[in-house]
């Protein structure tokens, strides 16, 4: 029998961190079936200030969405899960994951509206499944969420395994260390490839331990007087849990503050975690507690500018408010292009007199990714064949195919779109599939490259003038046209009434033929105003005419 090939494609997350969207394929022509991995969101950030949420394009696999398996969900955190909600209508597959991933996923489900409409499989940790042709196993994987796992994927020409997001934590505090037994009973029986995490492929030596962490939380909340706030990861339920232990040493109650947080308790208490805490007090209960007896557990650790932490530190939350004497803990790291929105929020709290402590000067948090000396320990008990890196830009991607080629694995260098077939023959990237970006806009999804976004980014460089013009019967402007450029001229900037008579002008000097017809003078107009614009302010903004012919 032909079973064809095997080939590996990334639609997002490689060549970037965010938007992880990978795909499988096995089959010969006519009878291949595809495996999707992960289906997660980006942020738009400094590089992209015109988007807040972005994810990839989906369109390849919908295209082919017939031959789509099923998708895997590899853990909870947006980056792997946060687009589910959203592309699912393209995708139309099953859906398979833990039961905490699945109890974050059918939230997201139910805010869209998709209650009850994806099929949704629940896999224990560990669990073996099959999806299409693809007999898969999950390997419980530490990580900073609960129930991460690797996927092993299963196939006539070969085993891969997929490791999503991981470390190697002697003590992760919520859940099971990684399964090392198991990674060492799968390198005994031999793995073709492995497609590896590489966020930090870059930093020598061991991530830390969760439990390093609930110690220095510890001991640094008991030394402290006023409020106390601490803001990490929604979804690091290790470490809520950690900032609640050391509350209680401190003979303090735990208050939840930002809808993230809300919703990843109640997944977390639905699966059976956090089961020795007390529920936690809500916003309305802040005021009914003593400052020093008072623990804030708070969103906004990135600077979101809607974010609970972001509205406290402009004195513009409704309920919660923080001033001197009272503590600040960022229990997180800092994402990299996130750098001057966090600033924001710090000079914001600092300026109302709030203390500071982060990971720069407190051992407040440790990363849920494995540094190179993990990276080492899970290639010697893995022993693949080759290597995929995945999960990191360029740089990243590279050291960790460096320390892959040292450790007797042959790399493999990927950016989204490569289709890299890894059997029947040695593995070679055989073709690319288009690769693009989504932008989530309100409570639409819309191409990052189409018109609306392409407007938006012309907008808000180069601002935009809206003329609004009125026209007799044959095309002579009645009364003074009116000009708005918002973000561009103030309304009294003379200038304005400078433009209103120059577009006057010259729409009527147009030849009459133009004038007569809506469009052709429409078209010419807008011309005309884009002409003065450049010669009275020497900029190029985005035009529109309102025509009204009375």
């Amino acid at each position: 029998m032909d079973d064809g090939d095997l080939a590996f494609l990334p639609l997002g997350g490689t060549g970037e961190i965010g938007m992880n969207l990978n795909l499988y394929r096995f089959g010969g022509p006519g009878k291949e079936r595809w495996l999707a991995i992960d289906c997660g969101i980006g942020f738009g950030g400094s590089e992209h200030p015109e988007a807040e949420v972005m994810m990839p394009d989906p369109a390849f696999i919908a295209d082919r969405h017939d031959d789509l398996a099923g998708l895997v969900i590899t853990h909870a955190h947006e980056d792997h899960i946060g687009a589910v909600a959203w592309l699912w209508p393209r995708l139309r597959c099953p859906v398979y994951a833990t039961p905490f991933a699945a109890a974050v996923l059918r939230r997201k489900l139910g805010e869209n509206g998709l209650t009850n409409q994806v099929p949704v499989h629940v896999v224990p940790p560990g669990g073996v499944f099959s999806v299409g042709p693809f007999n898969l196993r999950f390997i419980r994987m530490a990580h900073s969420i609960p129930e991460a796992q690797a996927l092993v994927i299963e196939t006539a020409l070969g085993t891969i395994l997929h490791t999503g997001d991981w470390k190697l934590d002697p003590h992760p505090l919520i859940g099971p260390p990684s399964d090392e037994a198991a990674l060492t009973a799968l390198g005994e029986k031999g793995v073709l490839a492995l497609v590896c995490d590489s966020t930090n492929a870059m930093v020598e030596g061991h991530s830390g331990s969760e439990r390093d962490v609930r110690q220095v939380l510890t001991a640094l909340i008991r030394g402290l007087r006023g409020r106390v706030a601490v803001t990490c990861f929604a979804s690091n339920v290790a470490r809520m849990e950690s900032v609640a232990v050391a509350a209680r040493e401190a003979g303090r109650s735990v208050a939840l503050v930002g809808r993230s947080l809300r919703n990843m308790d109640a997944a977390a208490r639905e699966c059976g975690y956090l089961a020795g805490l007390p529920p936690f007090l809500t916003e309305d209960d802040i005021d009914d507690v003593s400052d020093d007896n008072l623990l804030i557990l708070v969103t906004g650790s990135q600077g979101e500018p809607r974010s609970a932490l972001a509205r406290i530190a402009q004195d513009s939350h409704p309920v919660v408010s923080l001033g001197e004497g009272d503590t600040v803990i960022f229990s997180s790291r800092m994402i990299p292009g996130n750098e001057r929105a966090i600033g924001l929020v710090q000079d914001g709290l600092v300026r109302r007199g709030v203390r500071l402590m982060t990971d720069e000067d407190h051992s407040v948090h440790v990363s849920g990714h494995p540094a190179r000396d993990e990276l080492r320990k899970l290639y010697s008990l893995v022993r693949p064949r080759y290597a995929v890196p995945v999960h990191g830009e360029w740089r990243h991607l590279a050291a960790h195919a460096e320390l892959a080629r040292a450790a007797g694995a042959t790399p493999f260098l990927l950016e989204d779109g490569d289709i890299l077939s890894l059997a029947p023959d040695r593995p070679e990237i055989i073709g690319s599939a288009p690769v693009g970006r989504m932008v989530l806009d309100g409570s639409r999804v819309i191409p990052m490259n189409g018109e609306v976004m392409s407007a938006r980014r012309r907008m808000l460089f180069n601002g935009i003038v809206v003329a609004s013009l009125a026209v007799d019967r044959h095309g002579m402007v009645v009364g003074q046209p009116r000009i708005s450029a918002p973000g561009l001229l103030d309304s009294d900037d003379p200038g304005m009434d400078r433009v209103a008579d120059d577009l006057r002008g010259l729409v009527e000097d147009l030849p009459a033929s133009v004038r007569r017809e809506d469009s052709a003078l429409a078209d010419a107009a807008r011309a005309a105003l884009r002409r003065t614009l450049g010669r009275r302010i020497g900029k190029r903004p985005m035009v529109d005419i309102h025509l009204l012919r009375v």
